[in-house]
């Protein structure tokens, strides 16, 4: 096998087929500082509707960062994110009976021949487009129970709903629609055609739904977190894990965190040698939550830069969200608050006025309870701030907010700048929030 060389610049144009893990080669190595672009493929749905994608994304192959090792940690320096489809569908799912065993996104089946993650492909339009290879059956595990298409103004960053009939004519020329990269394997949901919420405006705020690091265990792609991963937990298919298993393997790529956008710093665990950075799972926007379960995934090209942190040994992600994304609480205070704050402490005697800065902790868990606890308790562990601390800093200068439901929150709080000197981030902190 050639052995591969470090590159300052890597490009990655090839996808991981729904699995992360350290079974999946590696399309190369980066140099620490480096730099790595990819087209990647919308999340959800359309690799929802390819029955041989165990996972319901289609992320790219990882890439190892020179001198990343286990324990460190690795800063992605998000520095663009374009959305390149014209349009996508998506909306509220439902599971077809029979169709799947024990869980749709992982372990689908053709109800007719019994084929296991059978090779389909798209014939027509609508709810039954999706077809076995094998025997013809309509093959499909998932159901809109509420769809709709939507088309998209990248330049203005404005999109609407259509009609069922301009959703019929885009499904005629789904792929290109979908701007589905070359080496993309999984059929366009455009295809199905669901409209019923036509004339909806909205604004674009694009972000990544799953980003990070390569987990330590092949796992679903989409279930690389609490959450998801819950459906892991004693699985009658493959990829079972225990929930110790899930909790030591998984690095909480899957986020839907909406301010994982262009500007932002994620900073990730090594759990595998080299990190092994991966993407995918656009979306064109989303609200806090992603409430109907999916939103409007989408092809894009990203480019972002690492930075290996070594000794910062995580359990999931920090993120570093831009200024604009912080809760009120958290953001620094102007010149002028600072010029009142230094008058209201000598007024009183305070002599100490701290000096912090933001920082998020991703927590991940079955529900909404387990996952702030997580994202809490990791909190405490890097910080070493007892976790009674950490919830009166994320009261008083800070915030609890959800990312996902059921189980996805973002911990976020002004944490003492000594704290981030010993973390290795201050660095980094100075430079997302302008602090000298």
């Amino acid at each position: 096998m050639t052995e591969l060389k470090v590159k300052s610049e890597i490009e990655v144009h090839s996808y991981s087929g729904g699995i992360v893990g350290p079974g999946i080669a590696v399309a190369g190595i980066v140099s620490d500082g480096g730099t790595i672009r990819s087209g990647t493929p919308p999340g959800c749905w359309g690799p929802m509707i390819t029955p041989k994608f165990q996972g319901g994304h289609e992320v790219t192959r990882p890439v190892a960062v020179e001198g990343a090792e286990i324990g460190d940690a690795i800063a992605l320096k998000l520095k663009k994110l374009r959305v390149t489809s014209l349009a996508t569908s998506s909306g509220v799912m439902e599971f077809v009976a029979g169709r799947y065993l024990g869980d749709p996104f992982v372990a689908k089946l053709c109800p007719s021949c019994g084929a296991t993650s059978p090779a389909s492909h798209i014939e027509g339009i609508g709810d039954d487009a999706v077809r076995c290879d094998a025997c013809g059956a309509e093959v499909s595990a998932f159901r809109f129970s509420n769809g709709y298409v939507i088309v998209l103004d990248r330049e203005n960053n404005v999109s609407i709903t259509v009609s069922k009939a301009i959703a019929e004519t885009i499904a005629g020329d789904a792929r290109n629609l979908s701007a589905l990269p070359g080496s993309s394997a999984q059929h366009s949901i455009l295809s199905l055609a669901r409209a019923d919420i036509a004339g909806l405006a909205t604004r674009m705020r694009p972000f990544l739904g799953n980003i990070g690091t390569t987990p330590s265990r092949d796992i679903p792609d989409s279930h690389n977190a609490g959450d998801f991963g819950a459906y892991l937990i004693d699985a009658p298919h493959g990829y079972s894990l225990s929930l110790d298993e899930l909790n030591l393997h998984k690095t909480d790529g899957h986020m839907d965190t909406n301010s994982v956008r262009e500007g932002a710093i994620l900073i990730c665990p090594v759990k595998v040698p080299g990190g092994g950075i991966y993407m995918g799972d656009m979306h064109a926007q989303q609200g806090n939550g992603e409430v109907a379960g999916h939103a409007t995934d989408v092809s894009g090209e990203v480019e972002l830069e690492v930075e290996v942190i070594k000794g910062l040994s995580l359990d999931g992600p920090i993120l570093l969200q831009c200024p604009d994304d912080l809760p009120p609480l958290a953001k620094p205070l102007s010149a002028d608050e600072r010029r009142a704050v230094t008058a209201l402490a000598a007024r009183y005697g305070q002599s100490e006025i701290e000096s912090n800065g933001p920082i998020t902790f991703i927590g991940s868990g079955a529900n909404l309870n387990d996952a702030t606890h997580n994202g809490l308790t990791r909190a405490t562990k890097v910080t070493g701030l007892p976790y009674d601390e950490i919830l009166n800093r994320a009261t008083i200068a800070g915030s609890i907010e959800i990312s996902r439901l059921p189980g996805v929150v973002r911990v976020t709080f002004l944490c003492p700048t000594p704290i981030l000197e010993k973390l290795g981030l201050a660095h980094l902190v100075a430079e997302q929030y302008g602090l000298s």
